[in-house]
């Protein structure tokens, strides 16, 4: 069995990664430039003083009679103090002092020919542990180029330049320390952020919370408002469908019970029954099939739909009066046959099997639905004669889940479900007195173009 190391990719690691290399790119970069200009400083320091003794050693040439300096050569015993060397244009060596004749010094013209071509400072290392440090005086004789070679022990500028270039490269690993703990607390507090957003996820995961809050930085706002968004459009589709769900087991409800009371309906021969049960099971599968159009697509209402609403009242005044038949409601309606609502078809099943049903279950004895068309509006009333609705009580029972009688059965639904449909529509539901006595529910629908 084979096991493979698989680190985990982390957005820290590459940002301390990446940001380290910069740092240290950049100070390794700026170390060696300090050490590198340092080191022209004092090769110049070093220069300017040899300049200050060029009279010296004028002075030294015109003691022995080699002036030029072209005349000097190997046999000849000048007298100075300094290690020094001319050279022809191609730096062969002519002449060596004696001085660098005692530290053996050999071909020093042509060592420096090797190294002229480089930056300052220029040394010449002999045997590896000999350094010096040269500069070069050139001199035209009758149009023929010769230089003066001119050196000095630079073993205790190297000493110098190297205590230098270890304190630059300790300053820098102090910088880079430091740097490394502001990146580090500065990558921290940067991602403490995405930290929050974690913690807050996993609360929202588990229920805890029902959005993200709104304190962070303008980065992560477009995020979080995005995700924010998401949820809630996840949350309003949740709610759709569990009252679409519940709208449509409420309107089951009331067929189902209907169909029950068809089936033991004994003034009804087995034809006849089979037809009222198919009628009333078409009606189911025409709001199934609406409650899952309205869960899909929202409560937004459908205007250039037109229905006919008379073969739908009479429909469900004739179920309605099976299921209710041991009361003998008396219905009565006041609707002209041509009347057509800017309405679908089972946003009108809704409406008027919703506020009948609860008519007929509330009344006394006495049921009456009109339509009116006037100019501007449709005005639907569907009023009983029971005990009414109390005024405390008539903004509260359109509210999904509450109901103005909690003694008879139900959930708190229909009328929800209407003012919903009703308010898609741009209409008004309102709960008045009916002038039977009871409660009389006042729908109106503006006329729309399409009408």
């Amino acid at each position: 069995m084979r096991l493979t190391l698989q680190p985990k990719k982390r957005l820290l690691t590459r940002m301390f990664f990446t940001s380290l290399c910069i740092i240290a790119l950049v100070g390794f970069g700026l170390a060696g430039l300090i050490n590198l200009l340092h080191a022209q400083q004092r090769y110049n320091q070093t220069t300017s003083s040899l300049i200050a003794k060029l009279p010296i050693i004028a002075a030294e040439f015109r003691e022995n009679n080699l002036i030029p300096i072209t005349q000097a050569r190997e046999t000849d015993d000048i007298d100075t103090q300094y290690i020094m060397a001319t050279c022809d244009a191609a730096y062969h060596t002519l002449w060596r002092s004696d001085y660098a004749i005692s530290l053996q010094l050999n071909q020093i013209c042509e060592q420096y020919s090797a190294i002229k071509d480089n930056l300052p400072p220029f040394y010449l290392n002999v045997n590896q542990t000999q350094h010096y440090l040269a500069y070069l005086l050139s001199i035209d004789v009758e149009s023929q180029m010769y230089h003066l070679l001119i050196l000095q022990d630079a073993s205790e500028l190297k000493k110098e330049l190297s205590q230098f270039n270890r304190l630059t490269y300790l300053r820098l690993a102090v910088v880079l320390a430091i740097a490394l703990i502001m990146l580090i607390s500065a990558a921290y507090w940067s991602m403490r952020p995405l930290s929050q957003l974690k913690q807050e996820l996993q609360q929202l995961q588990r229920g805890y919370k029902s959005s993200l809050s709104q304190d962070y930085p303008e980065e992560l706002k477009g995020i979080t408002t995005a995700l924010n968004q998401l949820m809630d459009q996840a949350d309003t589709r949740q709610t759709r469908y569990q009252n679409a769900m519940n709208d449509l087991a409420h309107s089951l409800k009331t067929r189902l019970a209907a169909s029950l009371a068809i089936s033991d309906d004994p003034h009804l021969n087995m034809q006849q029954q089979n037809q009222k049960i198919l009628e009333q099971i078409h009606d189911m599968d025409h709001l199934v099939q609406y409650q899952l159009k309205r869960a899909m697509l929202g409560q937004q209402g459908l205007y250039f739909q037109q229905t006919e609403v008379m073969p739908i009242v009479e429909s469900l005044a004739q179920m309605l009066a099976k299921l209710y038949q041991p009361k003998g409601v008396k219905f009565s309606h006041s609707i002209s046959d041509d009347i057509r609502l800017p309405l679908s078809k089972g946003d009108v099943m809704e409406l008027l099997g919703n506020l009948m049903e609860n008519a007929f279950r509330l009344c006394v004895n006495q049921v009456n639905v009109s339509i009116q068309k006037t100019n501007n509006l449709y005005r639907l009333c569907v009023e009983d004669d029971g005990k009414g609705v109390d005024d405390t009580q008539k903004q509260k029972i359109i509210q999904r889940g509450m109901r103005a009688d909690t003694q008879s059965p139900g959930q708190g639904i229909g009328l929800a479900v209407c003012q919903e449909i009703v308010t898609s529509y741009g209409g008004k539901l309102s709960v008045n007195t009916s002038n039977l006595g009871g409660a009389a529910f006042i729908i109106e629908f503006p006329i729309s173009n399409n009408t």
